[in-house]
């Protein structure tokens, strides 16, 4: 799992070197360039639309599918942070909620602290809310980050499913591989709000 954090600040880097500007040519792109050039925090649902918009969205399942995660359903839960007035968080929750009826799920919430731990015991930057994971229900030191952000419900879903097969026999390389890039839509923080 630790090759899941490390995999995702070189995503984020090459984010920020995709679109290059004055001073991103002036010098070599920093962790914190990368940063913010993978979170997009938005205030409105107009803002979070358009973001969603350029997400490319998973078309391709096993045949499988389906019934693996029925299958799952018993042995895992999906955990998320929230935070009052965040719309990402609520687009989050609405689609994880989505996914709990369809295939059986447990969907929880989680302190803000505790996915601070989690992100910092991965290696992960703390971009704020939402941020969810899958853990085995009876072991809460294992998980598998399946998104930074809100994101498209079939990307959720195939996340869902890979970070299942990850915590259950799948090479951690081959499945963060094949993760969905996390979208980093992210609810604006009050000083963001006043900032704009």
């Amino acid at each position: 799992m630790k090759r899941a954090a490390r995999l995702l600040l070189p995503v984020m880097a090459a984010s920020c070197l995709a679109a290059p500007g004055p001073s991103s040519r002036a010098r070599p792109a920093t962790r914190e360039d990368a940063r913010a050039a993978a979170i997009h925090p938005v205030a409105d649902p107009s803002q979070m639309q358009a973001w969603l918009a350029r997400v490319p969205v998973t078309r391709d399942f096993p045949p499988d599918f389906a019934g693996s995660l029925h299958a799952y359903a018993p042995a895992f839960v999906i955990e998320m942070s929230t935070a009052p007035g965040c719309l990402p968080c609520a687009d989050l929750w609405s689609k994880l909620g989505t996914l709990r009826r369809h295939y059986g799920w447990q969907v929880r919430t989680l302190s803000r602290e505790d996915a601070l731990l989690r992100s910092g015991r991965l290696g992960l930057p703390w971009v704020g809310h939402p941020v969810a994971w899958v853990r085995p229900i009876d072991d809460p030191s294992r998980m598998v980050p399946i998104a930074i952000g809100t994101d498209h419900a079939p990307n959720l879903a195939r996340n869902v499913w890979l970070a299942a097969r990850m915590l259950t026999g799948v090479r951690a390389q081959v499945g963060v591989r094949a993760l969905s890039r996390f979208t980093g839509i992210v609810g604006a923080s009050p000083a963001t709000r006043n900032h704009r």
